[in-house]
């Protein structure tokens, strides 16, 4: 994209730099943002100032770089607060493993991660190590801390390193750095001015006051699509069984039920006005047709359920779609798994149908993982095993592409 039409145009960007022999990169980012129309303010933590100078970075951002909380004696302060509510987005570029850890576990013992822990914005972070110490697995696990809450996470590059080793750990080059903020904030752009229900989690049919038929779902890909389409710059309805999840986005409307009926209700209202549903949610097949209004006893040799079909969401917003509503659904199976997915597709009237396989290691229930199908009247795509934050955005980018 030229800088004329550059979707980072006008916003403002806080930098972190932190110590790491990749600081020099910063300066070439910083060209990149500037000649976006980005207007660039700089943290610096102190070990970052032994690599590059706040002078060369002050001249590049015309902006006087910050480090300390305090710069002279008369009284006056930085803001971390100020910080977090100017910025449109932060990277950390390059970031050390200290500091991708302090980010993770909240620990604010200078400026930067102050401003890290005050950001109303989206964060990235570009890391920068050598490589054992970006293969170890207190680093991935910070790392994916970070991802979970989300953070974007700019993966490192693979090369010749500082020590002379050669492996994965390089910060990846500013060129690309740059490609992918324009990226993010280009699919931003694509579900504004649209509303989507999402409905995510498990549900649970009572048998009595204390008992429930329910299944292992814990909402995770769900409330990921919803943070996902939010992101995307959709207003998301989000119609959530019993999780113990919490949401991000102040674009999330958030619907807590509980029963299969109740989201049934909840997602056939909202539906009616909204631009597209996502139907993520593993809700329950039968309900028990008698629901006891005290505890069931332990008596005689067992208990007898009569067990009613619920309602099928996916089936009766598929009949009520209108022209131009999209409607996507899951299919979670255990065998002859594109069939059913085939099968699910065309009978409930769906725009494309999301497969994933109990048969596939770390996917489906309560992993942070999943390994998806996606299947439209007229292809089927196949991805690979990936984080379920990464998952959503994958699906989120073909609802995109239906709209476009």
């Amino acid at each position: 994209m030229t800088d004329k039409h550059s979707p980072l145009k006008g916003k403002h960007c806080v930098l972190g730099i932190t110590g790491s022999i990749a600081a020099y990169k910063a300066c070439t980012l910083i060209r990149l943002l500037s000649k976006a129309g980005v207007e660039v303010q700089v943290v610096i933590t102190p070990a970052g100032k032994e690599f590059i100078t706040p002078l060369t970075l002050s001249t590049l951002t015309r902006r006087p770089v910050v480090s300390e909380f305090f710069d002279r004696r008369d009284g006056s302060w930085h803001s971390h607060v100020d910080l977090g509510l100017w910025a449109d987005f932060m990277i950390i570029a390059p970031a050390t493993a200290a500091t991708i850890g302090k980010m993770a576990h909240g620990i604010a013992d200078n400026m930067l991660l102050t401003t890290y822990l005050s950001m109303k914005a989206p964060t990235f972070v570009a890391p920068a190590m050598d490589l054992d110490m970006y293969a170890h697995p207190a680093t991935q696990a910070n790392l994916e801390t970070l991802r979970k809450r989300g953070v974007g996470i700019i993966e490192a590059g693979s090369g010749e390193l500082a020590s002379g080793l050669v492996g994965k750990g390089r910060m990846e080059e500013p060129e690309r750095i740059f490609n992918y903020l324009e990226n993010h904030f280009a699919t931003c752009q694509r579900l504004a001015g649209k509303r989507v229900l999402i409905t995510a989690g498990p549900t649970r049919e009572r048998i009595d006051p204390v008992r429930y038929i329910g299944n292992f779902s814990t909402g995770k890909m769900g409330f990921a699509l919803a943070e996902a389409c939010a992101e995307a710059g959709a207003e998301v309805e989000l119609v959530a069984g019993p999780v113990s999840l919490t949401t991000n986005s102040p674009l999330i409307h958030r619907t807590d039920v509980e029963s299969a009926a109740e989201m049934y209700e909840a997602a056939a209202a909202k539906f009616a006005h909204c631009d597209a549903a996502i139907l993520c949610a593993a809700v329950a097949d039968f309900t028990p047709a008698v629901k006891a209004d005290q505890k069931l006893k332990r008596e005689g040799d067992g208990l007898t359920l009569h067990l009613q079909p619920t309602t099928d969401i996916a089936a009766a917003l598929g009949q009520a779609k209108r022209q131009g509503q999209k409607l996507v659904g899951f299919a979670l199976e255990t065998n002859d798994e594109l069939d059913h997915a085939r099968a699910k597709l065309k009978k409930k009237n769906l725009d494309f149908i999301v497969l994933n396989s109990l048969r596939d290691k770390g996917a489906g229930f309560a992993f942070d993982t999943n390994k998806i199908t996606i299947l439209s009247a007229d292809d089927c795509v196949e991805f690979s095993l990936k984080p379920k934050t990464e998952v959503a955005r994958d699906i989120t980018d073909r609802l995109c592409a239906l709209f476009d």
